[in-house]
């Protein structure tokens, strides 16, 4: 789909678009979502949907909340017309992947100063993820977090919701 037709849809319709997309664990394709602030929204959203999809509810929480803030990044600092958003899972470990244009890596602002309104999302990131980067790509950059999965506990509470 190319950024005018992307434009023209919902941030609903964008959902619908992508969920199937997305909650393929075989797949781990990306989708491409407007460098827009109702875009992170419909990420936050489409990871939520995911996870529970794969059962992964102890992640939820974490999981939206962390998406919203390196799309928020991705929008408010890239300039970039496009962004990615990927979700993949393998063994013991999920990871959410924002792509953009930019090949400007983010930094942590461990003491932002007195008043400073910026700076909070990726310590944000630091402290929730199990574990986050940057990688460059071909055309632009990956920003990323990984969070365990807690086999046991996940397997628990599928065959308890079957």
């Amino acid at each position: 789909m190319v950024l005018a037709d992307l434009e023209r849809l919902t941030p609903e319709e964008m959902e619908h678009l992508f969920f199937g997309v997305l909650s393929d664990p075989d797949a781990a394709e990306e989708v491409r979502l407007p460098s827009r602030p109702e875009s992170a929204g419909v990420a936050r959203r489409l990871v939520l949907s995911v996870l529970r999809t794969w059962k992964l509810h102890q992640l939820l929480e974490a999981g939206e909340l962390l998406t919203g803030e390196l799309v928020a990044n991705a929008i408010r600092h890239t300039g970039g017309r496009m962004i990615g958003l990927k979700v993949t899972r393998r063994p013991g470990w999920l990871r959410v992947e924002v792509r953009d244009s930019s090949r400007a890596l983010p930094c942590l602002i461990v003491a932002p100063e007195v008043g400073y309104q910026n700076g909070n999302g990726l310590r944000l990131v630091e402290s929730l993820a199990d574990r986050w980067g940057a990688d460059l790509l071909p055309r632009g950059k990956g920003v990323w977090f990984e969070m365990k999965i807690r086999e046991r506990a996940a397997a628990a509470v599928a065959a308890a919701t079957r």
